[in-house]
């Protein structure tokens, strides 16, 4: 994944001291670059101290971060002192990148609040924020009104910011396949192309008879790499040699496809349509890509593939997609989430490869092989959901943290119980708003970020659960 590189203004006022703007500079420089991220900003020899504070220093500000507008993923504004609010929107507006950013204030000492020394950034912080807000310019806050740059608090902002920017990054610019047709008793996965088109989420359709029909042309020789791959995967003892030839050819075209495309995530029709037509499901060949982080989606899901990739790029691990699918005893704050299955190998205690249960019994066990089975291991679970809202023409979601149990389970596919606060409050907010029984779960704690950049970024309507 592309790394977080950030634009940096320093916030100056000359009647405050300078040598603030000099030394926060100095200081912020070094807190993007020991958290492992690159940073643009205008040299000391470009404006005094390297600090904005009058129009042409806003002007050649933003002339740099318009010739690296293809690197810059986020702004951040520090105020070492007061800074100057107009210069700092100024920047902003000219450069016109359409990012993230974060305004951060840097706290006075109390020793030192003499006229060589007093910082103000408290005051100033709400200049700035005002004047964005006129603006119109979007912008985030630090957890507390002032934090210093070198301490441990900031230096977790700047990690929440750095998900906040990948998200509205990856989601701006993705393209999702659409693998076959949804199945016709799946309402509940429809959506609307043209609403999520509007934020930049493009979608590349393939009728799942091509699939078919590439694979009929392929030959087995063309798909050793991949049945190789699939073997090194996940054990595949129990499962017949001609049903693992089948995923290989399966994945093979999928992989090939997606790369011609330029297609970076997936959702893929499954039932029944190849079980029945061509002998296997595809859930293994999701759960790798998946793993690989370019997220699957089951039933031609493709909000569920969107929830998927969010919490993915917020955290740079391997996202599933399950159903809130059963009560767990008595406990009001623990579910079972399942699916049956195509989780990625990261979520599981031990994984095998085996035949799908529930469609078994319709096609023939022989016709159902590829399903990765296990049980979840305990971890924090992040889980979102987004959802096009065609009658009123947004996009609607959802997000919250539980974690998921070490709770015993008896059952198959791949399953976990999950704790969650006020679950049942969150059920009936989903009840009550009409959203899928399909959510998107991530091992991390990164809703806020996800809230933070949908809601706030992309103009989506995201409730957090707490």
């Amino acid at each position: 994944m592309k790394p977080v590189t950030f634009g940096m203004i320093v916030g100056n006022r000359g009647f405050f001291p300078d040598h603030l703007a000099k030394s926060g500079r100095e200081e912020m420089i070094a807190a993007i670059q020991k958290a492992g991220f690159g940073v643009v900003t205008v040299g000391t020899e470009e404006t005094k101290y390297g600090a904005i504070e009058s129009r042409a220093e806003a002007a050649r500000c933003a002339d740099l971060f318009k010739k690296n507008r293809d690197t810059i993923d986020g702004i951040i504004v520090t105020l070492p002192n007061f800074g100057d609010e107009r210069a700092i929107a100024d920047t902003l507006r000219l450069a016109n990148l359409d990012v993230p950013v974060l305004v951060q204030a840097t706290p006075d000492t109390p020793g030192r609040m003499t006229i060589t020394d007093r910082r103000d950034s408290f005051c100033g912080k709400m200049s700035a924020c005002n004047n964005l807000k006129q603006y119109g310019i979007p912008y985030s806050l630090t957890t507390q009104h002032t934090e210093a740059p070198d301490s441990d608090l900031f230096a977790k902002d700047l990690n929440w910011f750095a998900q906040v920017c990948r998200v509205v990054r990856g989601l701006r610019r993705i393209r999702i396949g659409a693998i076959g047709a949804r199945p016709s008793a799946f309402n509940t996965v429809r959506y609307s192309e043209k609403l999520l088109e509007a934020s930049g989420i493009s979608i590349e359709p393939i009728d799942l008879s091509e699939i078919m029909g590439r694979i009929n042309r392929m030959k087995d020789s063309e798909a050793e790499a991949k049945l190789a791959a699939i073997k090194k995967y996940v054990s595949t003892d129990q499962v017949p040699a001609d049903a693992l030839m089948k995923m290989a050819k399966l994945g093979t075209v999928i992989d090939t496809w997606m790369q011609q495309t330029e297609v970076s995530i997936s959702a893929i029709q499954c039932w029944t349509s190849l079980e029945e037509f061509f002998g296997v499901v595809p859930c293994t060949v999701m759960s790798m890509m998946s793993e690989n982080l370019m997220s699957s989606a089951c039933e031609v899901d493709i909000c569920g593939v969107i929830g998927m990739h969010a919490l993915q790029l917020a955290s740079e691990t391997p996202s599933a997609l399950l159903d809130w699918n059963n009560n767990y005893g008595d406990d009001p704050d623990k579910a079972v989430c399942f699916h049956c299955s195509n989780l990625p190998k990261h979520f599981f205690k031990s994984v095998k490869m085996d035949f799908q249960q529930i469609i078994a019994g319709t096609v023939g066990r022989e016709n159902t092989y590829g399903t990765c089975e296990g049980l979840v291991k305990a971890s924090p679970m992040s889980y979102a959901r987004f959802s096009t809202n065609d009658l009123e023409g947004t996009i609607d979601g959802y997000v919250g943290e539980g974690e998921f149990t070490d709770d015993p389970l008896t059952t198959f596919g791949g399953a976990g119980v999950v704790k969650i606060p006020n679950l049942q409050r969150l059920l009936r907010f989903i009840c009550e708003n009409g959203f899928e029984h399909h959510v998107a779960a991530n091992m991390s704690n990164v809703s806020s970020a996800v809230q933070e950049a949908t809601d706030h970024y992309l103009g989506w309507n995201v409730a957090i659960h707490e």
